[in-house]
């Protein structure tokens, strides 16, 4: 599996965390921590959106680094969640792939 897929199954690629990131994109770092915080009921300042995929060596700050999925996963052992036989009945995960198309379909590849 390509260590641009997160933890979580997200495509780092096409994720507008990583592109903001690579672009060093402020206004997009901006549409992304509104969009994220409603559609995770929770505060995400836009100065936290840094992220160079989660699998990847190298420091990492802000929501991907404190991201409850990628602590767990690593806690375990794993590589992604897909490594985990919990995968279809965790609470940690459950919101994500209800709302990340093709995220559960690239972890149990």
């Amino acid at each position: 599996m390509s260590p641009l897929i997160a933890c979580c199954g997200i495509d780092c690629e096409v994720c507008d965390a990583y592109i903001a990131t690579l672009n060093n994109n402020d206004n997009l770092r901006k549409e992304i921590a509104k969009k994220w915080s409603e559609m995770f009921h929770a505060e995400i300042p836009a100065d936290t959106i840094n992220c160079t995929g989660c699998r990847i060596d190298g420091s990492k700050i802000g929501h991907c680094y404190e991201c409850e999925i990628r602590a767990c996963a690593q806690t375990k052992g794993f590589n992604t969640c897909g490594d985990c036989s919990e995968l279809d009945t965790c609470p940690t995960i459950s919101q994500l792939l209800q709302q990340v198309p093709g995220a559960r379909e690239r972890l149990k590849q």
